[in-house]
Protein backbone atom coordinates (compact mmCIF):
# COMPACT_ATOMS: atom_id res chain seq x y z
CA UNK A 1 0.00 0.00 0.00
CA UNK A 2 3.05 2.45 1.02
CA UNK A 3 4.73 1.20 -2.18
CA UNK A 4 1.87 2.13 -4.32
CA UNK A 5 1.14 5.56 -3.15
CA UNK A 6 4.82 6.28 -3.65
CA UNK A 7 4.58 5.51 -7.04
CA UNK A 8 1.63 7.33 -7.89
CA UNK A 9 2.74 10.30 -5.99
CA UNK A 10 6.21 10.77 -8.07
CA UNK A 11 4.56 11.37 -10.92
CA UNK A 12 2.59 13.86 -9.57
CA UNK A 13 4.90 15.76 -7.82
CA UNK A 14 7.23 15.43 -10.66
CA UNK A 15 4.05 16.37 -13.03
CA UNK A 16 3.47 19.85 -11.14
CA UNK A 17 6.76 20.69 -10.84
CA UNK A 18 7.01 20.87 -14.24
CA UNK A 19 3.87 22.64 -14.23
CA UNK A 20 5.30 25.29 -12.12
CA UNK A 21 8.35 25.65 -14.10
CA UNK A 22 6.44 26.10 -17.36
CA UNK A 23 4.15 28.88 -15.64
CA UNK A 24 7.68 30.58 -14.59
CA UNK A 25 8.64 30.37 -17.91
CA UNK A 26 5.20 32.11 -19.13
CA UNK A 27 5.72 34.80 -16.77
CA UNK A 28 9.10 35.68 -18.22
CA UNK A 29 8.22 35.37 -21.61
CA UNK A 30 5.28 38.44 -20.68
CA UNK A 31 7.77 40.26 -19.10
CA UNK A 32 9.85 40.02 -22.05
CA UNK A 33 7.15 40.97 -24.87
CA UNK A 34 5.37 43.48 -22.37
CA UNK A 35 8.16 45.43 -20.60
CA UNK A 36 9.64 45.76 -16.94
CA UNK A 37 6.15 46.34 -15.21
CA UNK A 38 3.67 45.17 -17.67
CA UNK A 39 2.96 41.07 -16.75
CA UNK A 40 4.38 41.92 -13.42
CA UNK A 41 1.48 41.66 -10.59
CA UNK A 42 2.13 42.21 -6.63
CA UNK A 43 3.31 38.57 -6.05
CA UNK A 44 5.86 38.18 -8.98
CA UNK A 45 7.27 42.05 -7.64
CA UNK A 46 7.20 40.40 -4.41
CA UNK A 47 9.37 37.87 -5.21
CA UNK A 48 11.87 40.49 -6.82
CA UNK A 49 12.18 42.15 -3.84
CA UNK A 50 13.14 39.12 -1.51
CA UNK A 51 15.55 37.80 -4.51
CA UNK A 52 17.34 41.39 -4.33
CA UNK A 53 17.33 41.79 -0.20
CA UNK A 54 18.72 38.35 -0.12
CA UNK A 55 21.75 39.42 -1.59
CA UNK A 56 21.23 43.43 -0.70
CA UNK A 57 20.36 42.93 2.89
CA UNK A 58 23.83 40.50 3.83
CA UNK A 59 25.99 42.88 1.57
CA UNK A 60 24.92 46.05 3.17
CA UNK A 61 25.87 44.41 6.42
CA UNK A 62 29.22 43.28 4.94
CA UNK A 63 30.28 46.86 3.91
CA UNK A 64 28.96 48.34 6.77
CA UNK A 65 31.11 45.86 9.31
CA UNK A 66 33.94 46.54 6.82
CA UNK A 67 33.89 50.01 6.57
CA UNK A 68 33.72 50.11 10.64
CA UNK A 69 36.86 48.64 10.63
CA UNK A 70 38.44 52.14 9.42
CA UNK A 71 35.83 54.23 11.35
CA UNK A 72 36.33 52.93 14.69
CA UNK A 73 40.18 53.04 14.41
CA UNK A 74 39.65 57.10 13.14
CA UNK A 75 36.93 57.68 15.84
CA UNK A 76 39.23 56.50 18.59
CA UNK A 77 42.14 58.30 17.08
CA UNK A 78 40.41 61.31 17.12
CA UNK A 79 40.25 61.11 20.98
CA UNK A 80 43.97 61.42 20.92
CA UNK A 81 44.11 64.97 18.97
CA UNK A 82 43.46 66.83 16.05
CA UNK A 83 46.90 66.40 14.04
CA UNK A 84 46.21 62.89 15.00
CA UNK A 85 42.74 62.56 13.31
CA UNK A 86 43.71 64.88 10.35
CA UNK A 87 46.83 62.39 9.60
CA UNK A 88 44.58 59.62 9.61
CA UNK A 89 42.05 60.67 7.94
CA UNK A 90 44.23 61.54 5.33
CA UNK A 91 46.03 58.37 4.82
CA UNK A 92 42.70 56.82 5.04
CA UNK A 93 40.56 58.70 2.16
CA UNK A 94 43.68 59.73 0.33
CA UNK A 95 46.64 57.25 0.41
CA UNK A 96 43.92 54.07 1.34
CA UNK A 97 41.54 55.39 -0.65
CA UNK A 98 43.69 55.03 -4.16
CA UNK A 99 44.62 51.64 -2.94
CA UNK A 100 41.04 50.74 -1.80
CA UNK A 101 39.26 52.56 -4.78
CA UNK A 102 41.68 50.98 -7.58
CA UNK A 103 41.33 47.68 -5.78
CA UNK A 104 37.80 47.23 -5.81
CA UNK A 105 37.27 48.57 -9.15
CA UNK A 106 39.50 45.71 -10.92
CA UNK A 107 38.08 43.54 -8.82
CA UNK A 108 34.53 44.28 -10.61
CA UNK A 109 35.60 42.44 -13.47
CA UNK A 110 34.75 39.33 -11.56
CA UNK A 111 31.55 40.28 -10.80
CA UNK A 112 30.70 41.11 -14.14
CA UNK A 113 31.99 37.53 -15.75
CA UNK A 114 31.36 35.77 -12.70
CA UNK A 115 27.56 36.85 -12.54
CA UNK A 116 27.25 36.26 -16.42
CA UNK A 117 28.76 32.55 -15.71
CA UNK A 118 26.21 31.62 -13.15
CA UNK A 119 23.76 32.83 -14.49
CA UNK A 120 23.94 31.04 -17.98
CA UNK A 121 25.19 28.02 -15.44
CA UNK A 122 28.82 27.42 -16.23
CA UNK A 123 29.48 27.76 -12.02
CA UNK A 124 33.24 26.07 -12.53
CA UNK A 125 34.63 29.04 -14.30
CA UNK A 126 33.92 31.40 -11.61
CA UNK A 127 37.18 29.64 -9.68
CA UNK A 128 38.95 30.16 -12.49
CA UNK A 129 38.33 33.98 -12.70
CA UNK A 130 38.55 33.89 -8.87
CA UNK A 131 41.96 32.97 -9.59
CA UNK A 132 43.06 35.89 -12.13
CA UNK A 133 41.34 38.31 -10.38
CA UNK A 134 44.01 37.22 -7.38
CA UNK A 135 47.13 37.45 -9.60
CA UNK A 136 45.97 40.74 -10.89
CA UNK A 137 45.28 42.55 -7.66
CA UNK A 138 48.55 41.11 -5.85
CA UNK A 139 50.94 42.41 -9.05
CA UNK A 140 48.91 45.35 -8.45
CA UNK A 141 49.36 45.53 -4.68
CA UNK A 142 53.57 45.80 -4.93
CA UNK A 143 52.70 48.73 -7.21
CA UNK A 144 50.52 50.60 -5.00
CA UNK A 145 52.65 49.92 -2.25
CA UNK A 146 54.96 52.19 -3.52
CA UNK A 147 52.74 55.07 -3.15
CA UNK A 148 52.46 54.16 0.18
CA UNK A 149 56.16 54.51 0.75
CA UNK A 150 56.32 57.74 -0.67
CA UNK A 151 52.93 59.16 0.99
CA UNK A 152 54.94 62.34 2.33
CA UNK A 153 56.06 64.01 -0.80
CA UNK A 154 53.02 63.40 -2.60
CA UNK A 155 51.18 64.79 0.19
CA UNK A 156 53.47 67.98 0.44
CA UNK A 157 53.56 68.31 -3.62
CA UNK A 158 49.76 68.11 -3.22
CA UNK A 159 49.65 71.13 -0.95
CA UNK A 160 49.04 69.64 2.42
CA UNK A 161 51.06 71.16 5.39
CA UNK A 162 54.38 69.31 6.49
CA UNK A 163 53.12 68.26 10.00
CA UNK A 164 50.00 66.47 8.63
CA UNK A 165 51.78 65.12 5.70
CA UNK A 166 55.22 64.11 7.52
CA UNK A 167 52.39 61.98 10.45
CA UNK A 168 50.44 60.91 7.65
CA UNK A 169 53.06 59.29 5.44
CA UNK A 170 54.67 57.82 8.45
CA UNK A 171 50.92 55.93 8.83
CA UNK A 172 50.59 55.02 5.50
CA UNK A 173 53.93 52.98 5.55
CA UNK A 174 52.22 50.90 8.59
CA UNK A 175 49.50 49.98 6.47
CA UNK A 176 50.87 48.47 3.16
CA UNK A 177 49.92 44.99 4.69
CA UNK A 178 46.36 46.15 4.10
CA UNK A 179 46.89 46.67 0.46
CA UNK A 180 47.49 42.67 -0.15
CA UNK A 181 44.64 41.84 2.51
CA UNK A 182 42.40 44.22 -0.30
CA UNK A 183 44.02 42.08 -2.95
CA UNK A 184 42.44 38.99 -1.63
CA UNK A 185 39.56 39.80 0.01
CA UNK A 186 37.72 41.81 -2.82
CA UNK A 187 38.03 39.40 -5.46
CA UNK A 188 36.72 36.69 -3.23
CA UNK A 189 33.65 38.90 -2.09
CA UNK A 190 33.24 39.11 -5.88
CA UNK A 191 32.91 35.52 -6.44
CA UNK A 192 30.47 34.61 -3.25
CA UNK A 193 27.94 37.47 -4.67
CA UNK A 194 27.70 35.86 -8.08
CA UNK A 195 26.63 32.63 -6.17
CA UNK A 196 24.34 34.55 -3.67
CA UNK A 197 26.27 33.31 -0.62
CA UNK A 198 26.55 36.57 1.26
CA UNK A 199 25.04 35.70 4.10
CA UNK A 200 28.46 34.13 5.32
CA UNK A 201 30.61 37.45 4.34
CA UNK A 202 28.34 39.53 6.60
CA UNK A 203 28.81 36.53 9.52
CA UNK A 204 32.86 36.93 8.70
CA UNK A 205 32.97 40.68 9.15
CA UNK A 206 30.76 40.70 11.76
CA UNK A 207 32.72 38.58 14.06
CA UNK A 208 36.02 40.60 12.85
CA UNK A 209 34.18 44.16 13.68
CA UNK A 210 33.53 42.43 17.38
CA UNK A 211 37.05 41.41 17.91
CA UNK A 212 38.51 44.62 16.31
CA UNK A 213 36.37 47.14 18.34
CA UNK A 214 37.76 46.14 22.00
CA UNK A 215 41.26 45.50 21.01
CA UNK A 216 41.19 49.00 18.67
CA UNK A 217 40.29 50.19 22.66
CA UNK A 218 42.86 48.62 24.36
CA UNK A 219 46.22 49.52 22.04
CA UNK A 220 45.49 52.85 21.14
CA UNK A 221 43.72 54.32 24.22
CA UNK A 222 44.56 51.81 27.07
CA UNK A 223 48.18 50.87 26.24
CA UNK A 224 48.73 54.78 24.31
CA UNK A 225 50.38 53.33 21.44
CA UNK A 226 48.51 55.50 19.05
CA UNK A 227 49.03 55.51 15.50
CA UNK A 228 51.50 52.61 16.15
CA UNK A 229 48.21 50.39 17.51
CA UNK A 230 45.51 52.17 15.32
CA UNK A 231 47.53 50.51 12.18
CA UNK A 232 48.41 46.76 14.51
CA UNK A 233 44.55 46.35 14.71
CA UNK A 234 43.72 47.59 11.63
CA UNK A 235 45.81 45.16 9.59
CA UNK A 236 45.02 42.08 11.64
CA UNK A 237 41.56 43.22 11.49
CA UNK A 238 41.68 42.85 7.48
CA UNK A 239 43.91 39.43 7.59
CA UNK A 240 41.38 37.92 10.29
CA UNK A 241 38.49 38.55 7.52
CA UNK A 242 40.55 37.07 4.60
CA UNK A 243 41.55 34.18 6.87
CA UNK A 244 38.04 33.56 7.79
CA UNK A 245 37.08 33.81 4.00
CA UNK A 246 39.49 31.54 2.73
CA UNK A 247 38.72 29.04 5.40
CA UNK A 248 35.10 28.99 3.92
CA UNK A 249 36.32 29.00 0.34
CA UNK A 250 37.95 25.85 1.45
CA UNK A 251 36.19 24.02 3.01
CA UNK A 252 33.54 22.45 0.92
CA UNK A 253 30.62 24.95 0.82
CA UNK A 254 31.60 26.40 -3.52
CA UNK A 255 32.46 22.93 -4.65
CA UNK A 256 30.54 24.08 -7.84
CA UNK A 257 32.43 27.17 -7.91
CA UNK A 258 35.59 26.10 -6.66
CA UNK A 259 37.47 22.61 -7.91
CA UNK A 260 40.92 24.01 -6.64
CA UNK A 261 43.83 26.12 -8.36
CA UNK A 262 44.16 25.60 -12.26
CA UNK A 263 46.62 26.42 -14.66
CA UNK A 264 43.28 27.78 -16.82
CA UNK A 265 43.91 30.82 -14.26
CA UNK A 266 47.02 31.86 -16.04
CA UNK A 267 45.02 32.23 -20.03
CA UNK A 268 43.63 35.26 -20.91
CA UNK A 269 45.10 37.27 -18.53
CA UNK A 270 45.57 39.87 -20.91
CA UNK A 271 41.19 40.71 -21.71
CA UNK A 272 40.78 40.12 -17.65
CA UNK A 273 43.36 42.80 -17.00
CA UNK A 274 41.71 45.36 -19.07
CA UNK A 275 37.97 44.50 -18.19
CA UNK A 276 39.90 45.22 -14.59
CA UNK A 277 41.17 48.35 -15.61
CA UNK A 278 38.22 49.62 -16.93
CA UNK A 279 36.57 48.93 -13.88
CA UNK A 280 38.96 50.14 -11.54
CA UNK A 281 38.69 53.63 -13.39
CA UNK A 282 34.69 53.83 -13.42
CA UNK A 283 34.83 53.12 -9.72
CA UNK A 284 37.83 55.21 -8.81
CA UNK A 285 36.72 58.56 -10.65
CA UNK A 286 33.32 57.91 -8.51
CA UNK A 287 34.89 57.01 -5.13
CA UNK A 288 37.97 59.22 -5.40
CA UNK A 289 35.71 62.21 -5.10
CA UNK A 290 36.00 62.19 -1.76
CA UNK A 291 39.41 62.02 -1.55
CA UNK A 292 39.28 65.47 -3.42
CA UNK A 293 37.45 67.30 -0.96
CA UNK A 294 39.91 66.10 1.75
CA UNK A 295 43.02 67.77 -0.72
CA UNK A 296 41.15 70.80 -1.19
CA UNK A 297 40.29 70.66 2.49
CA UNK A 298 44.00 71.25 2.58
CA UNK A 299 44.33 74.20 0.84
CA UNK A 300 41.98 76.34 3.07
CA UNK A 301 41.97 78.17 6.12
CA UNK A 302 42.55 76.54 9.26
CA UNK A 303 43.77 73.46 6.98
CA UNK A 304 43.73 71.33 10.58
CA UNK A 305 40.03 72.21 10.82
CA UNK A 306 39.16 71.85 7.52
CA UNK A 307 40.83 68.83 7.14
CA UNK A 308 38.95 67.34 10.47
CA UNK A 309 35.52 68.04 9.47
CA UNK A 310 35.63 67.29 5.71
CA UNK A 311 37.24 63.47 7.32
CA UNK A 312 34.36 63.38 9.62
CA UNK A 313 31.41 64.11 6.52
CA UNK A 314 33.34 61.82 4.92
CA UNK A 315 33.15 59.18 7.27
CA UNK A 316 29.08 59.77 7.80
CA UNK A 317 29.26 59.93 3.95
CA UNK A 318 31.00 56.44 3.63
CA UNK A 319 28.63 55.00 6.23
CA UNK A 320 25.98 55.78 4.53
CA UNK A 321 27.41 55.22 0.93
CA UNK A 322 27.72 51.48 1.96
CA UNK A 323 23.84 50.89 1.90
CA UNK A 324 23.49 51.93 -1.88
CA UNK A 325 26.87 49.48 -1.96
CA UNK A 326 25.00 46.78 -0.97
CA UNK A 327 22.18 47.31 -3.54
CA UNK A 328 24.95 47.86 -6.38
CA UNK A 329 26.29 43.90 -5.34
CA UNK A 330 22.24 43.03 -5.31
CA UNK A 331 21.63 44.95 -9.00
CA UNK A 332 25.44 43.76 -10.20
CA UNK A 333 24.65 40.17 -9.39
CA UNK A 334 20.85 40.29 -10.49
CA UNK A 335 21.54 41.99 -13.76
CA UNK A 336 24.38 39.97 -14.74
CA UNK A 337 22.21 36.80 -13.93
CA UNK A 338 19.29 37.44 -15.85
CA UNK A 339 21.88 38.61 -18.69
CA UNK A 340 23.64 35.77 -18.94
CA UNK A 341 20.30 33.42 -18.47
CA UNK A 342 19.08 35.86 -21.85
CA UNK A 343 16.25 37.65 -20.06
CA UNK A 344 16.65 41.24 -19.81
CA UNK A 345 13.40 42.55 -19.40
CA UNK A 346 13.41 40.83 -16.30
CA UNK A 347 17.23 42.67 -15.77
CA UNK A 348 15.34 45.75 -16.22
CA UNK A 349 12.81 45.29 -13.64
CA UNK A 350 14.90 43.87 -11.00
CA UNK A 351 17.08 47.70 -11.64
CA UNK A 352 14.05 49.69 -11.08
CA UNK A 353 13.17 47.73 -8.01
CA UNK A 354 16.46 48.26 -6.57
CA UNK A 355 15.96 52.15 -7.14
CA UNK A 356 13.09 52.00 -4.85
CA UNK A 357 14.28 50.35 -1.93
CA UNK A 358 17.52 53.04 -2.02
CA UNK A 359 16.14 55.99 -2.39
CA UNK A 360 13.66 55.04 0.51
CA UNK A 361 16.37 54.20 2.49
CA UNK A 362 19.06 56.93 1.93
CA UNK A 363 15.94 59.96 2.20
CA UNK A 364 15.55 58.08 6.02
CA UNK A 365 19.19 58.26 6.54
CA UNK A 366 19.44 62.20 5.35
CA UNK A 367 16.89 62.86 7.71
CA UNK A 368 18.73 61.33 10.79
CA UNK A 369 21.59 63.34 9.87
CA UNK A 370 20.16 66.25 9.84
CA UNK A 371 18.09 65.73 13.54
CA UNK A 372 21.32 65.07 14.77
CA UNK A 373 23.50 67.19 13.51
CA UNK A 374 24.43 68.98 16.48
CA UNK A 375 24.76 65.65 18.46
CA UNK A 376 27.05 63.10 15.97
CA UNK A 377 30.47 64.87 15.34
CA UNK A 378 31.12 64.86 19.26
CA UNK A 379 31.60 60.91 18.32
CA UNK A 380 34.55 62.29 16.70
CA UNK A 381 36.25 64.77 18.41
CA UNK A 382 36.29 67.05 21.74
CA UNK A 383 37.37 69.97 19.69
CA UNK A 384 34.33 72.70 19.49
CA UNK A 385 35.42 74.41 16.49
CA UNK A 386 36.06 71.14 14.87
CA UNK A 387 31.94 70.29 15.86
CA UNK A 388 30.65 73.51 14.81
CA UNK A 389 32.13 73.02 11.61
CA UNK A 390 30.81 69.29 11.10
CA UNK A 391 27.48 70.86 11.98
CA UNK A 392 27.20 73.55 9.50
CA UNK A 393 28.32 71.04 6.41
CA UNK A 394 25.36 68.85 7.89
CA UNK A 395 22.99 69.96 5.14
CA UNK A 396 25.38 69.42 2.75
CA UNK A 397 26.01 66.37 3.97
CA UNK A 398 22.14 65.33 3.98
CA UNK A 399 21.61 66.38 0.51
CA UNK A 400 24.67 64.06 -0.64
CA UNK A 401 23.76 61.27 0.90
CA UNK A 402 20.24 61.79 -0.63
CA UNK A 403 21.45 62.18 -4.27
CA UNK A 404 23.69 59.37 -3.55
CA UNK A 405 20.97 56.65 -3.64
CA UNK A 406 20.61 56.25 -7.35
CA UNK A 407 23.55 56.87 -8.53
CA UNK A 408 25.31 53.78 -7.16
CA UNK A 409 22.93 51.67 -8.07
CA UNK A 410 23.01 52.32 -11.55
CA UNK A 411 27.08 51.93 -11.28
CA UNK A 412 25.78 48.16 -10.52
CA UNK A 413 23.81 48.47 -13.95
CA UNK A 414 26.80 48.96 -15.33
CA UNK A 415 29.06 46.48 -13.82
CA UNK A 416 26.27 43.57 -14.44
CA UNK A 417 25.96 44.40 -18.50
CA UNK A 418 29.94 45.16 -18.49
CA UNK A 419 29.68 49.01 -19.74
CA UNK A 420 32.76 49.95 -17.28
CA UNK A 421 34.02 51.84 -20.25
CA UNK A 422 30.93 53.72 -21.39
CA UNK A 423 30.55 54.73 -17.82
CA UNK A 424 34.32 55.71 -17.12
CA UNK A 425 34.01 58.65 -19.61
CA UNK A 426 30.71 60.01 -18.00
CA UNK A 427 32.05 59.93 -14.65
CA UNK A 428 35.22 61.48 -16.05
CA UNK A 429 33.12 64.55 -17.02
CA UNK A 430 30.68 64.85 -14.46
CA UNK A 431 32.79 64.61 -11.82
CA UNK A 432 36.24 66.19 -12.34
CA UNK A 433 35.07 68.64 -15.30
CA UNK A 434 31.83 70.09 -14.30
CA UNK A 435 32.33 69.10 -10.41
CA UNK A 436 35.79 70.26 -9.78
CA UNK A 437 35.61 72.99 -11.88
CA UNK A 438 32.19 74.19 -9.54
CA UNK A 439 33.92 73.49 -6.52
CA UNK A 440 37.03 75.69 -7.48
CA UNK A 441 34.55 78.31 -8.39
CA UNK A 442 33.00 78.33 -5.34
CA UNK A 443 35.49 77.97 -2.82
CA UNK A 444 38.75 79.61 -4.44
CA UNK A 445 37.47 82.87 -6.09
CA UNK A 446 34.46 83.19 -3.99
CA UNK A 447 35.30 82.35 -0.66
CA UNK A 448 32.64 79.72 0.06
CA UNK A 449 35.56 77.33 1.85
CA UNK A 450 34.17 73.37 2.67
CA UNK A 451 31.00 73.94 2.01
CA UNK A 452 31.78 75.02 -1.72
CA UNK A 453 33.42 71.43 -2.10
CA UNK A 454 30.86 69.24 -0.66
CA UNK A 455 28.16 71.25 -3.01
CA UNK A 456 31.05 70.49 -6.10
CA UNK A 457 30.76 66.63 -5.15
CA UNK A 458 26.82 67.00 -5.21
CA UNK A 459 26.70 68.66 -8.41
CA UNK A 460 28.78 65.98 -10.50
CA UNK A 461 26.88 63.32 -8.94
CA UNK A 462 23.30 65.14 -9.87
CA UNK A 463 24.70 65.89 -13.29
CA UNK A 464 26.39 62.13 -13.65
Amino acid sequence: MGLGSASTAAPLLARSRREEEEKEKEKEQVVERKGPWRGWGLGETWRELKLVWRIAGPAILTSLFEYSLGSVTQTLVGHIGTLELAAVGLQNLVISGIGFGIMLGMGSALETLSGQAYGAGKPHMLGIYLQRSWIILLLTGLVLSTVCIFATPILKLLGQTDEIAELAGRFSIWMIPELFAFAVDFPIEKFLQAQSKVGVMAGISATVLAVHLPLSWVFIIKLNMGLVGAAITLNLAWFLLVAGQLAYLFSGKCRDAWTGFSWLALTDLVDFLWLSVASAVMLCLEYWTMMVVILLAGLLKDPEIAVDAASICMNMEGWSFMIPLGFVAAVSVRVSNELGAGRPKAAKFSVLVVIMISVAIQTTVMLIILTTREHFPALFTEDQHVMAKVSKLAFFLAASIFLSSIQPVLSGVAIGASWQSTVAYINLGCYYVVGLGTGALLGFKLNLGLEAQLARDRVATWVG
